[in-house]
């Protein structure tokens, strides 16, 4: 769908109400067709440095790979190529050893999208009303939810919720879970930290979503605007991607030419006297 043009995408990312800076890291590469947020952690500016390392990196390998590789090979390297960078900038700084990051990542092509992620940071699809989970937290509290320890709502509400089981970063190798969803017209994809989905519930998101009304940029920062409302206790940042016919396709479209002749030829026998 990149290279049709019939991508949209608009993100942001905000430190919160409560913390000093800002550790997430999004960037936004419509014309190859990727997505990528990170939630850095580490002392000093060590989590914003892994952050930002990764999405460079997943950057650069997708940009330099070949579209005919298949995107789940493209984004294992990327984000093993992430790992390894980051370990090595954390053993060249004393300030930066434990530094790691969370990752979410989105790779278009045609009607298909491959879907990679380490960690907490989400990935949602909205499509026809209804918000799908696409991703499952790398985290305790998931794994508790899992086997029937906690309720939905338990899990929430509990202390150990930022306790994550995998991040790029803590180790020599690290396994990205990764999946392959359809795509279609009028999909909207959310990726997100969790200082989004600790403060705003799904209900919320999808009705956001929904209601806001604007453009793509307008919904996310209405996001992020809820999410600070009910506190901001964490660095909040939202990518928002929309799939749909281009403009120029439209335009094109059988139906819509008849409309514009329909409404052309009342225009004129209006103006008859």
């Amino acid at each position: 769908m990149a290279a049709e043009g019939q991508l949209a995408a608009a993100g942001r990312t905000d430190t919160g109400r409560k913390r000093p800076h800002n550790e997430d890291a999004i960037e936004m590469a419509p014309e190859a067709g990727l997505m990528v947020l990170a939630d850095g952690m580490g002392g000093y500016s060590a989590g914003e440095v892994a952050s930002r390392l990764a999405v460079e990196t997943v950057l650069q390998v997708v940009r330099n790979a070949s579209p005919m590789e298949r995107g789940d090979r493209v984004l294992q390297e990327a984000v093993a190529k992430a790992n390894r960078i980051i370990l090595e900038k954390a053993q060249e700084d004393p300030d930066r050893q434990g530094m790691g990051t969370t990752v979410a990542i989105c790779l278009f092509r045609g009607r298909r999208v491959t879907l990679a992620h380490v960690g907490d940071s989400r990935v949602y699809r909205l499509r026809r009303g209804r918000l799908k989970q696409l991703t499952t937290d790398h985290s305790l509290n998931q794994e508790l939810l899992d086997r029937g320890y906690y309720t939905r709502l338990e899990a929430r509400q509990a202390n150990n919720r930022h306790v994550i089981t995998r991040a790029l970063g803590v180790g020599p190798q690290v396994e990205a879970s990764i999946c392959e969803e359809t795509v279609a017209d009028g999909d909207i994809f959310l990726l997100c930290s969790d200082g989004l989905t600790d403060m705003v519930d799904d209900h919320s998101i999808r009705y956001t979503l929904e209601n806001a009304g604007g453009d793509l940029q307008e919904r996310a920062d209405q996001l992020i605007k809820r999410a600070n409302e009910l506190g901001g206790r964490d660095n909040i940042s939202v990518i928002l991607v929309q799939a749909g016919q281009t403009l120029e396709g439209l335009d094109r479209s059988p139906l819509l030419q008849l409309a514009r002749q329909l409404g052309e030829w009342l225009k004129s026998k209006r103006a008859q006297p």
